[in-house]
């Protein structure tokens, strides 16, 4: 069952880092980053967002669309099940009611593919595979990735973007880009031989550029910017492909979303000291989250145009996380994030 408001309090006793929360200074970004769940479920995330964010203390709703949409300017690479403009409206009108800024997400380059299922983009058009010779169950992969280098790719995928961000009336948006493991393939006839780094880093300004010319903001996962070995934190929170030196090739005014989930490691600091802005992001373990916002709130002493705050990850439908929420969910995960949702917030309420 999730923890009790109580509980999360004595959570923070026994964690030993109470104090972090006396300030009166409030905390600028407290998001919340769900995935889209279907269109039938639109009613229940509309009440949501109205009844209890607002009591949460949330700025943010990060939602994590993809392909779970019923696109109109693509309509063989959406959902039939899926939300639409109309139920995307709603969402908003909730939001802006709520005084809570959309944020949509989309997962660019990598993420193409979960398990032994490939996203509908590269179904549709395989020629955009970076690695097209793997099996179709995916097997010996993680997830597959669009070639970043392949010149029809882009003008899809930015229709996609486009009309998620203006349903949304967007002026910021989430590009994913986290655990791209498939990149610069020496098979590939345009990537092959390429530095990873570079490739990553006309990725992200690709993307940036778009958006910047729309006046929308680009927010990104930030693991691919961490060096995995030298910043002791592997593969997955960091990387160890050689695409962190892309770091120092990308535009500062991305908003980076620096994610760990077993430890509160000083990387905030590092990104800051690159010159970008940083939300701190936990996901099931409220010690981290906590270890987290003491960090982000030194930091902002000094920085305080740059230590935005908190993303509270949940990688669970936004319905899931309503139904944990509430105690009424079996899934750990939507269990643990909606604990760890309830802890954070409630630190970063106390004055």
């Amino acid at each position: 069952m999730v923890h009790s408001f109580s509980l999360n309090m004595l959570a923070l006793l026994s964690a030993g880092i109470a104090g972090l929360v006396l300030s009166a200074e409030p905390v600028p970004v407290r998001a919340l980053h769900c995935m889209a769940g279907p269109k039938a479920d639109t009613e229940a995330c509309e009440q949501f967002i109205r009844e209890v964010l607002p009591k949460e203390g949330v700025t943010h709703l990060i939602l994590e669309i993809g392909y779970s949409y019923q696109f109109k300017s693509h309509p063989k690479l959406g959902s039939a099940s899926a939300m639409g403009r109309d139920d995307l409206r709603k969402l908003l009108k909730a939001c802006q009611q709520s005084k809570i800024k959309l944020i949509p997400q989309f997962n660019c380059l990598g993420h193409q593919s979960w398990a032994k299922v490939t996203s509908s983009l590269l179904k549709k058009h395989p020629e955009f595979d970076e690695t097209p010779y793997v099996p179709e169950d995916n097997e010996g992969i993680y997830c597959r990735s669009w070639c970043p280098l392949h010149p029809e790719v882009h003008k899809i995928v930015f229709d996609l973007l486009d009309e998620l961000a203006d349903a949304c009336d967007a002026d910021a948006f989430h590009v994913g880009m986290d655990e791209v493991f498939l990149i610069a393939d020496p098979k590939c006839p345009r990537c092959g031989g390429k530095d990873p780094a570079v490739l990553f880093a006309g990725e992200v300004k690709k993307l940036h550029d778009h958006f910047a010319e729309k006046k929308r903001e680009m927010w990104m996962w930030g693991d691919r910017f961490i060096d995995g070995k030298k910043m002791n934190v592997g593969k997955w929170e960091g990387s160890e492909n050689n695409t962190f030196a892309s770091v120092d090739q990308v535009p500062k005014d991305i908003v980076i979303c620096d994610w760990h989930y077993d430890q509160a490691p000083d990387t905030p600091q590092f990104f800051i000291e690159k010159g970008f802005r940083v939300v701190a992001c936990p996901w099931k373990k409220s010690d981290v989250a906590l270890g987290q916002l003491k960090n982000l709130k030194g930091l902002a002493e000094k920085h305080s145009d740059k230590a935005l705050g908190m993303l509270q990850t949940t990688w669970v439908s936004f319905p899931e996380f309503i139904r944990a929420y509430h105690g009424k969910s079996t899934t750990p995960d939507a269990i643990g994030s909606a604990g760890c949702f309830k802890a954070l917030l409630a630190a970063m309420r106390v004055k």
